[in-house]
């Protein structure tokens, strides 16, 4: 294990842009549940709708409570979250690309992040569709209101029956694309490649990928490097080793 971290710590130090890809593996470990854990399969579609909210506002935050606001606000940031925020203060990460909702990144103090499906820092009125960008309206113990018209709000990106939610969607996508694009190197961590398809499309050829996962996943035959590990361990090397 110590030669793959020294070769990660190689391939980190002769990187000009490193950009690493995170998923739920890094959240699920800290509390967040997965949404249909939360709301089971076939009630998924009619959850997410501002018909279901008007009528049960408490009930969809107790599930957005359940699914993702406590780790959010009661736990906050794990030891993952916070050693990406130095490695990119420190200048060695260039920036992250996301598919978590939970804003993690962002509190642990990481600047350079696309949630490229969306999160509960970026909000739309119901209502009015007045568009805002607060994640902490979510820490408030009750369903979040809309400061314009007092509507009940909702992640933009959850909310399907409005087309911004589309728009905002291929938004996220393609700064994620142009991130991925002009990476040397590429760390996945935690995912086993939703959407990849999308991001790694104008991955550059000779861009290296690592995965740091513990199981095998998609990302096992293209990587220059699979690291069998959990993260907070290899980054702990990578920081302090």
């Amino acid at each position: 294990m110590k030669d793959e971290y020294s070769k990660l710590k190689k391939y980190m130090s002769e990187s000009e842009r490193t950009v690493a890809v995170t998923g739920a593996g890094i959240s699920y470990l800290y509390g967040v549940r997965r949404l249909k854990q939360s709301v089971g399969f076939m009630n998924h579609g009619k959850v997410f709708s501002s018909s279901y909210i008007r009528k049960n506002p408490e009930k969809f935050y107790k599930i957005m409570k359940n699914s993702f606001l406590d780790a959010t606000f009661e736990k906050g940031p794990s030891i993952v979250h916070k050693q990406l925020a130095e490695l990119e203060k420190q200048g060695k990460i260039y920036g992250i690309v996301t598919q978590n909702l939970d804003c993690l990144h962002t509190i642990a103090g990481s600047k350079n992040v696309i949630e490229f499906q969306g999160s509960f820092r970026d909000n739309i009125c119901i209502d009015c569709g007045h568009r805002s960008f607060d994640y902490t309206v979510w820490g408030q113990g009750q369903m979040p209101r809309c400061k314009e018209c007092g509507g009940y709000i909702m992640p933009t990106g959850f909310c399907r029956e409005n087309p911004v939610s589309t728009n905002v969607s291929w938004e996220n996508m393609n700064k994620a694309i142009n991130m991925i694009s002009k990476a040397d190197l590429i760390i996945v961590i935690g995912t086993t490649g939703f959407r990849s398809e999308e991001y790694l499309s104008r991955m550059q050829p000779k861009t290296r990928l690592v995965q740091i996962n513990p199981s095998p996943t998609q990302f096992d035959s293209i990587a220059a490097l699979n690291v069998r590990a959990e993260a907070g361990e290899v980054f702990d090397a990578v920081l302090n080793g």
